[in-house]
């Protein structure tokens, strides 16, 4: 059995390196050796040794009944499996054993195994540039994309949030590049093929042709490795994947990795705090929450798309009986993209194609809802193919509540075979013999307490008590003694027993072969499934955004050439944090006011401010309503942000590096159709350092025209407003008490944004409300005065440092030093 064990071990190993086999041997899963050893610590098992005379190895071990909480413990720490069945009873001679399931964390297909979200495969090549290839095995979405950039890629690759990472050797092979990727993607990586050869076979044995869209050799090659390893963990199925879409990242906003995080649209940055993705799902369907995902993830640049969608929100705002019509049925549909998926590659369970058929039932009463829609809303209702004639022959064939395998049988409804029906009838009419022959033999022999009975050991039996063994009759044969009682048979019984383990046997295999012949006729429905299982989800989207709206009192936002006007726009998160209790404000750019500079002090709601502008622009995008009372905004070709702080300790960088490494990024990338949202930029090191840097970057993107709004404490830099058309000074209006309780000095925040800039910082009013100790505060105020007081000097030097001489008019100069003059004068 161990060299069994070692053979199919090997032979896994040559494909997936780094499984783990586990071997049933009865009623367990076990591993061996060093599989062992390594199985018992990812799973916390006790460690056993198998021994013998002439060799002791580790073992550990399994429950068959608890492996899935097992197999979900090593997916979860990134570990493949591969589970070796017995393909036989028990005999006397070795058992012939079959690996029946791979199991990778990209490639599961069962519901048990998966979340709701999507699960993808994602394979990376190089060649020109870069090629990215995407696989959701689990709902036959396959795309791919091309990038130019190792940042454009990883982007990408960050908002698809893959499982599992096939990387190609030019990049496995790479010891910094691999490093690099490591640290950023902390997920599996898996060895595939990726020779350009194999790959096309791939492509045209799954798709039936190499497709003319994918162009280059690294998308070729991405594309190939991402289906060969699919088909290997599938052993063989891939009828879900359909069709590869290529799209272009230029087609969607750029939405960086920095600018994801951020905001906070799918990963809270507080410890079980609420994000973007939270508040919008409220969608009733899971494939309707990840096509919420995908679109938060490809906000549109095309205005009509954009339209679209916000003319069926508005449709569904506008009509409460509709909108909650189509919310009930949602709330009663299964996930018919999987669904749909398990049918294809003909593994649907029973209880699968059951949850198909009440899914699809649903679809008559969706197109009937939608019956006098047009616009989005028309389009879903075509592509709700209503597939009558699959929910019927579903109906005619499944019972109501058929169990969860097929081997459990019960499944086919009495009716629909008549071979079948005739096996069922003859098993029933030899156990409705059995279930009199009790009574008879009572009769006949004058035993009143013998019983007709059965086990695994000995079947059905006769059961007499010693009182009465003087009665048995001749034809009885004894074939158990008991301490108080004795077990017969007779030859009728025996052959009744034979006779009903033959029919039920046989009823057993043709209904596993109908079922399967029922679930290989659906499998040629699979596109058709595939598109409503699409338009349903859209659906689901379009509604959940239309009840939020409501509920929330958002707005449709207007689309423009260029202008932002946003009237008391609240953010989502917060308003929702605060139960209501949000000071909503506004925000307008354009071509006269296109640079805000933000000055406040902390906790007053600065970078609330920004994220608010940002979260309005990005819910016009994806065609979403937004949280104001009026709201204009153009069509941004990207939205780029950088705020907060953060190490990257792996990486060996600092917090201003990091910083510095995004600001790189963003002045790269920006152009007059972006927005830009920066905090506190040049923190991160020496004051006159930092000030330089934020002033440079803030002249530089206020020539780019970007729209941008620029949160900081350097106080020098709201003097740019007289130098540069279209800096604008704002500031969160905040008040310092002359006395609070404590005699000490207090900080109303009135979170309102408002023109101007701010007179000072309160840095020591927020410590002292942060609870830092009386004496440090106090010590803090009188050396502030004193540094205000003598830092005259400083303050011109600071001046002096971000003056950029050459970019100065001769009459600007003379402002400069006719406002020095000034100030002199005043002491």
């Amino acid at each position: 059995m161990l060299e069994q064990y070692v053979a199919m071990r090997d032979e896994v190993a040559a494909q997936l390196p780094h499984a783990i086999l586990l071997f049933q041997v009865g009623d367990f899963y076990e591993t061996f050796g060093e599989d062992a050893e390594r199985t018992a610590r990812l799973l916390g098992l006790a460690l056993t040794h198998k021994s013998s005379k002439d060799f002791s190895t580790p073992m550990a071990g399994i429950p068959v009944r608890t492996l899935d909480q097992f197999v979900e413990k090593l997916l979860a720490a990134g570990v493949c499996v591969a589970v070796a069945d017995q393909a036989e009873e028990v005999g006397s001679g070795l058992v012939e054993r079959k690996v029946t399931q791979l199991l990778t964390p990209g490639t599961v297909t069962e519901e048990r195994h998966l979340n709701p979200d999507e699960n993808f495969l994602a394979a990376v090549a190089t060649g020109d540039g870069y090629a990215l290839s995407l696989l959701d095995v689990s709902t036959g979405e396959f795309r791919c994309a091309a990038f130019h950039t190792r940042s454009a890629l990883y982007d990408e690759l960050s908002r698809w949030r893959a499982r599992e990472v096939l990387l190609a050797p030019e990049m496995s092979g790479n010891p910094a590049l691999l490093a690099d990727f490591q640290t950023r993607f902390p997920v599996m990586l898996s060895p595939a093929n990726f020779d350009e050869e194999a790959a096309r076979a791939e492509l045209s044995e799954v798709l039936g042709e190499v497709p003319k869209s994918l162009g280059s050799a690294a998308l070729v090659r991405a594309c190939g490795a991402v289906l060969g390893y699919a088909k290997l963990t599938q052993q063989g199925r891939l009828d879900m994947v359909r069709r590869v879409v290529r799209f272009e990242p230029g087609a969607h906003m750029r939405l960086p990795d920095a600018a994801v995080r951020a905001l906070e649209l799918f990963t809270a940055q507080a410890v079980g705090g609420v994000t973007l993705m939270d508040i919008l799902a409220g969608t009733r369907t899971a494939g309707g929450r990840r096509r919420l995902r995908a679109w938060l993830r490809a906000p549109l640049l095309d205005e009509l798309s954009i339209r679209t969608r916000l003319d069926s929100l508005e449709t569904l705002t506008r009509a409460a009986d509709l909108r909650g019509g189509i919310r009930s049925l949602l709330y009663r549909a299964h996930d018919l993209e999987r669904l749909a998926a398990r049918v294809a590659t003909r593994r649907a369970t029973p209880r699968e194609v059951a949850s198909l058929a009440r899914t699809l039932d649903l679809l008559p009463e969706a197109v009937r809802l939608l019956a006098a829609q047009d616009g989005l809303l028309g389009g879903i209702r075509a592509r709700l193919s209503a597939l009558p004639d699959v929910v019927t022959r579903i109906r005619a064939a499944l019972v109501e509540d058929p169990p969860l395998r097929l081997g459990d049988g019960g499944l086919i409804r009495d009716g629909f075979h008549p071979e079948l029906d005739e096996l069922r009838r003859g098993a029933i009419q030899n156990r409705e013999w059995l279930a009199r022959l009790e009574a008879t033999e009572r009769e006949r022999t004058g035993i009143g307490n013998l019983k007709v009975g059965y086990n695994n050991v000995f079947g059905y039996f006769l059961e007499v008590t010693s009182a009465h063994l003087g009665k048995v009759p001749a034809d009885y044969r004894q074939i158990a003694t008991l301490k108080d009682r004795a077990r017969f048979t007779r030859p009728d019984l025996r052959e009744r027993e034979r006779e009903i383990a033959r029919l039920e046997n046989a009823a057993q295999r043709l209904e596993a072969e109908v079922f399967t012949e029922l679930r290989d006729s659906l499998a040629a429905h699979a596109e058709a499934l595939s598109e409503a299982a699409g338009a349903l989800s859209e659906l689901d989207v379009v509604a959940a955004l239309a009840e939020l709206a409501v509920e929330s009192g958002w707005t449709r936002p207007q689309t423009t050439s260029g202008d932002t006007r946003l009237t008391q726009a609240r953010h989502p998160v917060v308003e929702r944090a605060t139960g209501g209790k949000f000071v909503p404000n506004d925000a307008e750019l354009n071509a006269g006011r296109f640079t805000l500079l933000l000055t406040g002090p902390n906790m007053a709601g600065k970078s609330t401010y920004l994220r608010t502008v940002a979260l309005c622009a990005l819910l016009h995008q994806i065609g979403s309503f937004v949280p104001a009372d009026h709201a204009e905004l153009p069509i941004y070709d990207a939205i780029h942000t950088r705020i907060g702080a953060s190490d990257d300790l792996a990486g060996g960088r600092s917090t201003f590096m990091v910083e510095m490494s995004e600001l790189a990024t963003i002045l790269h990338g920006a152009t007059h159709r972006s927005l830009i949202i920066l905090d506190e930029v040049g923190r991160g090191t020496s004051t006159l350092d930092g000030l330089a840097i934020a002033q440079a970057a803030l002249e530089h993107l206020h020539a780019t025209r970007a729209h941008t709004l620029f949160a900081t404490h350097y106080f020098e830099l709201t003097r740019l407003e007289g130098e540069h058309a279209g800096l604008v000074n704002l500031h969160v209006a905040a008040e310092e008490d002359a006395q609070s309780n404590n005699g000490a000095g207090g900080l109303t925040f009135y979170h309102q944004v408002i023109a101007g800039a701010a007179r000072q910082s309160y840095g020591v009013e927020v410590a002292r409300l942060a609870g830092l100790p009386a004496p440090v505060t106090t010590r803090a105020a009188k050396l502030l005065t004193a540094l205000n007081s003598g830092g005259d000097e400083k303050k011109l030097l600071r001046e002096l440092a971000t003056l950029d001489l050459s970019r100065l008019t001769p009459m600007q100069a003379l402002e400069v030093l006719h406002k020095w003059q000034r100030e002199v004068g005043e002491g």
